[in-house]
């Protein structure tokens, strides 16, 4: 049997290791840091996802047969080279190949150089160069992007110039986001719907995954500020057949072999968020992980065994894997704490879920929450996912949202029109 460390404590980990927990080949899962409804499948321990020296130290201790570093943050900061340098089986890019998320500039430059669709931009490290761009353009909305990582949030799309002028003074001058902010992307604004692709590639092959649509906005109708996510929806209706040849002719293995060229093979699951304009799909953004909350609709339509393939990934097997999905659809309602995505209370009692902090008919993906005892509390933002599969869409999202409904803590919120874009899509 083999036994597997998942780095990680939200609830894109938490689907990784359910799904892992369902592979006849894998005996022990353990996690770090883990959270209240991942320590129901694996053994939870308290080393930060960022702490590269903790996690290997961890990992010595363990002697786990492979490593899954799930989060943005320590794959870019290097955990996974750290890791493989001790000799550790490790699902996931290393630093230079995750700098394609790790940088939004490099990531630009990178589709700019290999003829790779995006939309058109330029790059700033000064507001006063950035304002007279924006005066000069004056196009709105138009799309301001801190640099580096800032937890999903870096990413302000401008409705005109006074919002677009603040957004660059916050960013470069006042450095709302850290160092993340003190270069910014300025691009123009994409029309047409979105579709999140996540992939597995190792490098000289690449698998795409079922599509997937997110909802990004706080509130119903897509109003409200951006978050992480509110609910997602598999598979997203715009991506057809004729799309997915499109992308992976002209994005997916381009960006794979653009990578190789620069000498930045990348290895795990690239994620490639992108929208379908007038003018064919172009890439939005690369993500160097699995998506969240995608992942948790993504998932559970994989009819097969997720350790085997992240096994073929890391031995550069993947040709040879016949990878198969679930027919139908899969839905995810996310249930966050009143406030988010700005402050929110925490500690609060989740009441409806089982032992397991599961409900029978759904699945309830753990994102912020915690044990106290055989009580689950809220600690996050995003508190819970609850998904549901279902032979169509409208069938996977009424059996999500009767989850939802026996569900509660003071204060939770969700949209309550997740799939209705998808629906009326599929007429």
């Amino acid at each position: 049997m083999k036994n597997v460390l998942v780095v990680g404590g939200g609830g894109r980990e938490h689907a990784i290791i359910m799904k892992l927990a369902e592979s006849p080949s894998v005996g022990k899962i353990y996690c770090t840091p883990g959270n209240g409804g991942i320590a129901k499948y694996a053994q939870c321990f308290d080393v930060g996802a960022t702490d590269i020296d903790g996690v290997v130290a961890l990992a010595e201790r363990l002697s786990p047969d492979m490593v899954v570093v799930a989060p943005d943050d320590p794959l870019v900061m290097g955990m996974a080279d750290a890791l493989e340098a001790k000799g550790f089986m490790v699902f996931g890019p290393k630093a230079n190949a995750a700098m394609i998320e790790g940088s939004k500039v490099f990531s630009k430059e990178l589709m700019k150089k290999y003829n790779i669709p995006t939309a058109f931009y330029e790059v700033f490290t000064d507001s006063e160069s950035a304002v007279k761009f924006l005066k000069k353009q004056n196009s709105y909305p138009a799309v301001i992007k801190a640099d580096g990582l800032a937890l999903g949030k870096g990413v302000i799309i401008a409705q005109n110039e006074e919002e677009a002028v603040k957004a660059v003074h916050e960013m470069i001058d006042e450095l709302k986001f850290g160092k993340s902010s003190s270069r910014i992307v300025i691009e123009e604004f994409l029309t047409g719907p979105e579709v999140s692709v996540l992939s597995f590639t190792d490098g000289k092959t690449i698998v795409p995954m079922i599509s997937s649509m997110d909802h990004k906005r706080a509130l119903d109708g897509d109003k409200g500020l951006n978050t992480g996510g509110m609910g997602t929806l598999s598979p997203n209706p715009y991506y057809t057949e004729d799309v997915a040849k499109e992308c992976m002719e002209k994005i997916f293995l381009p960006t794979v072999n653009a990578m190789n060229a620069e000498g930045r093979t990348f290895e795990g699951c690239l994620y490639f968020g992108l929208m379908l304009t007038p003018n064919g799909a172009k890439v939005i953004e690369y993500n160097c992980r699995f998506g969240d909350p995608e992942t948790q609709v993504v998932l559970p339509m994989l009819n097969g065994d997720l350790y085997e393939i992240f096994e073929a990934v890391c031995r550069h097997r993947l040709s040879g894997s016949d990878i198969k999905w679930h027919k139908g659809s899969c839905a995810c309602v996310v249930m966050a704490s009143g406030g988010y995505p700005e402050s929110y209370p925490k500690g609060l009692e989740i009441n409806g879920l089982n032992e397991k902090g599961q409900l029978d008919e759904c699945t309830v993906y753990h994102a912020g929450t915690k044990l106290n005892g055989d009580k689950f509390l809220t600690n996050g933002g995003r508190v819970l996912g609850v998904t549901a599969r279902g032979e169509d869409l409208a069938a996977a999202l009424k059996n999500a949202y009767n989850g939802v409904e026996k569900i509660s803590f003071e204060g939770a919120h969700y949209r309550k029109d997740i799939g209705q874009r998808a629906l009326k899509a599929l007429g």
